[in-house]
């Protein structure tokens, strides 16, 4: 299946704890249907001291589902689903079902 949702896309969140945050996303795990988004899905990470490396409580972003996200739509801002059509010139690109409006291209 094609990549509706892809790396560097902003995206808004749908579902959870994190519902109505908006990110960008900066890692998409495409079998494992799971992506992660900035500043989205914080989780608290306890590490101990390395001889490198300082120990503590690390904050760093946990993947989230891809059914919980959605596409920021570039129009009014809200979410959208994403679809796929082809120009005059035959390449194929991403548009916004709500407005309809290219996303890529």
């Amino acid at each position: 299946m094609a990549a509706k949702l892809k790396k560097g896309d902003h995206v808004i969140v749908l579902s959870g704890r994190d519902k109505g945050k908006e990110g960008d996303i900066t890692q998409v795990m495409p079998s494992a249907g799971r992506a992660f988004v900035s500043g989205v899905n914080m989780v608290i990470r306890h590490t101990r001291q390395t001889q490198t490396a300082q120990g503590g409580r690390l904050s760093k972003e946990a993947p989230i589902n891809l059914s919980n996200i959605a596409l920021v739509d570039p129009r009014d801002g809200g979410p959208t689903r994403v679809g796929f059509k082809f120009l005059e010139d035959g390449t194929k690109v991403r548009f916004a079902k709500k407005s309809g409006e290219i996303i890529d291209g």
